[in-house]
């Protein structure tokens, strides 16, 4: 069961009439914006997009359960405003998502054995399909690391921009991990069977450029330009035929995401027996210890 974030704070702020961006690009202009805050994401609604931000900054907005119910929140306070008609996902400071917070109590299960499968059926798994589902266009603006959970949830919108500097990591197999949070899924449909083993199996960095390469995301752009491109992107679908694009995505989810909500739940159970292995033990030990991992199949 999600557990409801406490009521958001609202704020309604004054109207502004240079056109401009903020610091994540939602566009400052003629109309009022108004923005919701959480304690750990920021909503803010302007000009028909809804830009919800990471807001962890300092730990690189790495995830922890509290941040997942808030984006879930959030995400669900957008799909139900009938004015809003794109939604902009991207993080505050240096990185779009370090992935899970591994500092973050509670991971351990009644027997004192890791417990990954509670969090991702309650709450990293229920985002990843709302980002999935929501019958409005959904873009990513990564603007730093988006490694583990964050990656997948950067991946799992309609629509990715990524700076420069940006990349992409999905590390698990580095530390006797599968994979989690739809990325068996997301990484198939984006860059097909091949690149989607190749970036599970070698658990490398991603630049941005080759991403982009790969098919994995839609646009680069330089670190300074990012803000303003997703905020041109979103303004374009947002003045759009909003009956269309929840057509299409629909439709494209039906051939591309299949069997989506199946296909999370068995990743979550097989993190589960991973994450009680000997093989992520040791792991997690060797990342420590900044060594070579020793698997031995366990």
């Amino acid at each position: 069961m999600i557990h409801e974030p406490s009521r958001a704070r609202r704020d309604v702020g004054n109207r502004h009439t240079r056109r401009d961006v903020d610091e994540h690009g939602a566009l400052l202009c003629g109309s009022p914006m108004i923005a919701q805050d959480f304690d750990t994401v920021e909503l803010k609604i302007a000009e028909r997009v809804a830009w919800i931000v990471l807001n962890r900054p300092d730990a690189l907005n790495a995830w922890t359960r509290k941040l997942g119910e808030e984006m879930i929140s959030a995400i669900d306070r957008a799909a139900e405003d009938p004015d809003v008609r794109a939604i902009v996902l991207t993080g505050a400071g240096r990185a779009f998502s370090a992935g899970a917070d591994l500092k973050e109590g509670g991971l351990l299960g009644e027997d004192g054995k890791p417990d990954v499968l509670t969090p991702l059926r309650e709450v990293y798994n229920p985002l990843i399909l709302r980002v999935r589902t929501v019958p409005k266009p959904v873009i990513s603006a990564v603007n730093g690391p988006a490694v583990g959970i964050g990656c997948s949830l950067a991946l799992a919108a309609d629509l990715v921009l990524a700076a420069e500097s940006a990349y992409f990591l999905l590390a698990f197999v580095n530390i006797g991990l599968g994979l989690d949070g739809g990325a068996s899924q997301i990484l198939s449909a984006r860059v097909g069977h091949a690149r989607a083993f190749e970036i599970a199996f070698l658990g490398e960095r991603i630049a941005a450029a080759k991403a982009l390469e790969w098919g994995l995301v839609n646009r680069v752009v330089p670190a300074e330009e990012l803000a303003g491109a997703a905020s041109e992107l979103a303004g374009r679908l947002a003045a759009g035929p909003p009956g269309s694009y929840a057509s299409i995505k629909r439709t494209i989810n039906d051939r591309a995401y299949q069997g989506f909500e199946a296909l999370l739940d068995l990743e979550a159970v097989l993190q589960q027996e991973r994450a009680r292995s000997a093989d992520f033990g040791e792991g997690v030990l060797s990342f420590l210890q900044k060594r070579p991992a020793k698997f031995t199949g366990g």
